[in-house]
């Protein structure tokens, strides 16, 4: 046991070093720091970062629900919706106040052209991660989809708020601005 305690060691040091120096460069910190970078970050540093909240609301702190939530990932990768909504919702009943359970599968009932769910799981994720501008952007998605162009304004102008570099928030509020909305008079 002693052998395997004095080796064990310096590779969980090793580890450690990896991990941290595996991190982008500008896009480390807390989450509330990561978000105040991604507020001020140039286009280049804003994936960064974006890449790195990512991954911190990722987590679940569960080595099988992150695997969960890896499996439901993997079945949207694959377009098999059914699979991810099933992988997801398993994940959120055994984790109810994970964010990211109820975002990947709000996206699988998206995917599946189930906007009522869609709508419910992305409230959800914005009770539990107020900040995830993805889900801000989702609901300005559906919102566009049922021609409430006013709350996808709304929506998207939220997304730019957090993120300002957020390119697809970007692209749809300039369509939305050819259609009218947004412009004043």
């Amino acid at each position: 046991m002693g052998i395997i305690t004095r080796n064990l060691k310096p590779i969980v040091a090793a580890t450690a070093i990896v991990v941290s120096f595996s991190l982008p460069l500008g896009a480390e910190g807390t989450v509330p720091d990561l978000l105040g970078q991604l507020k001020t970050a140039d286009a280049t540093q804003a994936k960064q970062v974006e890449r790195a909240l990512e991954l911190a609301w990722s987590k679940s702190g569960s080595t099988a629900l992150d695997l969960l939530l890896r499996r439901g990932r993997d079945a949207m990768e694959s377009q098999d919706y059914t699979a991810a909504i099933e992988h997801f919702t398993a994940l959120v009943d055994h984790a109810p106040e994970f964010a990211e359970g109820y975002h990947g599968r709000a996206t699988a009932y998206f995917q599946s052209g189930k906007y009522g769910p869609a709508i419910v799981d992305l409230q959800k994720v914005l009770q539990f991660n107020p900040d995830n501008y993805n889900a801000i952007f989702g609901l300005g998605v559906i919102f566009n989809e049922f021609d409430d162009l006013y709350r996808a304004e709304q929506a998207f102008q939220a997304v730019l708020d957090l993120h300002p570099n957020h390119q697809n928030a970007t692209d749809a509020l300039k369509r939305l601005e050819r259609e009218g909305i947004g412009r004043t008079l």
